[in-house]
């Protein structure tokens, strides 16, 4: 496959290198977010992020697949090759639900010298997590409750909008030396829009939004129900190249989920929903007069009877950073200057990482749709400036 490495080659636009991965915290400092425009076949998209990010991928990689095996996540300990392949049995199921974005992370797996296995737990790790927790459940083992997932999201109404166009906001929390790792993809895949999704390298996309407007955020939640399956990085993408709220619906609808996660939907036209998406369960609740926030926890019986339980101190974090963000949304005439603030907002929405674990808000994003605007934050967005992305800049 020369010919598509070389297209791949001029094609390549590299950040700024990224610094290794660290093991303590990180200083809290913001970044301008790195981006990396992606442009030809679905394999070439994958070589451009896999030479860009090789480094990264790799140490990350590293990390997250010794994490992944680690009793301290998953009730007991599970050697590399235990964790690689139980990865390895989630491939197929990713070819199968979309095979584009299969070929894209092969592209990635060939520049950066890592398996698709790996790339699995890299970009779906607290999904995967959830397959590995099932497994053990399935054979008898605890269930631990340790989170890594501090998010805090949410969906505003037209009506609440001074502008009268309704907007979506997130912060994206995890161990600090995520943060290094923060991108901002821009593509523009044949027969698909384009789209901006941020995200970390090796991962395919974290929180989006496509060129018709259409936006997608997410927050973790911990299931029970794990088991072989597509994790949320690609069900994100593919979501990412419907039209409309219904749509990405849809899309998520038809995922075999590997893991419980909640996602946040919203299109031009203002129509939105959240999803608690869990293996076994699912509930939406469609966006009306007031805000949806959404933060760590299952917030409906028919996804709190698969979730796994949390620690209390980040069930009552969880909470907390619910009714904070609620709080500051239960108004009128905001503007997208007021949601970054949300993003901002110190007393527990956005926070630095303590001792041990180092979870704290690595970035921000909000999104415009009726404006194909999107704004995002590398680190701590009370400390940044949010950049603003458009689909102009996208490379044709």
């Amino acid at each position: 496959m020369p010919d598509r490495r070389a297209g791949a080659d001029r094609r390549a636009q590299r950040p700024r290198p990224l610094a290794a991965l660290t093991r303590g915290p990180y200083d809290g400092s913001t970044m301008s977010v790195p981006t990396l425009d992606l442009v030809g076949t679905p394999f070439e998209f994958g070589v451009a992020h896999g030479r860009a990010f090789r480094a990264a991928i790799r140490a990350y990689a590293e990390e997250r697949v010794a994490l992944a095996g680690g009793a301290a996540w998953t009730g007991r300990e599970l050697s590399r090759r235990e964790v690689l392949a139980l990865a390895e049995a989630c491939v197929e199921p990713h070819r199968a639900y979309a095979p584009d974005l299969m070929t894209e992370l092969e592209g990635m797996a060939e520049a950066a010298d890592v398996s698709l296995a790996e790339l699995i737990v890299v970009g779906g790790f607290t999904d995967f997590i959830d397959t590995v927790a099932g497994a053990n459940r399935a054979g008898g083992a605890r269930l631990e409750t340790r989170a890594l997932d501090d998010c805090t999201a949410f969906l505003v109404p037209g009506s609440r909008m001074a502008d009268g166009a309704a907007a979506f906001g997130q912060t994206w929390d995890m161990h600090e030396s995520s943060t290094e790792h923060v991108v901002l993809l821009r593509g523009r895949p044949k027969g698909a829009p384009a789209f901006l999704a941020f995200t970390t390298a090796g991962s395919l996309a974290m929180i989006g939004m496509n060129e018709t407007g259409l936006s997608v955020g997410i927050n973790n939640l911990m299931s029970a129900d794990g088991r072989v399956g597509v994790t949320w990085p690609f069900v994100v993408r593919e979501m990412l190249k419907a039209e409309d709220l219904a749509g990405a619906l849809a899309a998520l609808e038809r995922a075999p989920l590997a893991g419980g996660h909640n996602y946040l939907v919203l299109d031009a036209t203002g129509a939105g929903a959240n999803v608690e998406a869990m293996p076994t369960a699912r509930h939406v609740t469609p966006l009306a007069d007031s805000a949806v926030v959404h933060t760590n926890h299952n917030l409906h019986d028919d996804t709190r009877a698969v979730e796994r339980p949390r620690e209390p101190a980040s069930q009552a974090d969880s909470e907390a950073r619910l009714a904070d963000a609620a709080r500051l949304l239960d108004r009128h005439a905001l503007t997208v200057g007021d949601l970054q603030a949300v993003t901002a907002h110190e007393a527990n929405i956005c926070h630095r990482g303590e001792a041990p674990r180092f979870v704290g808000t690595c970035g921000g994003v909000v999104t415009r749709p009726a404006g194909r605007e999107m704004w995002a934050v590398r680190g701590l967005p009370s400390e940044g400036s949010y950049q603003r992305f458009a689909f102009e800049d996208v490379p044709a």
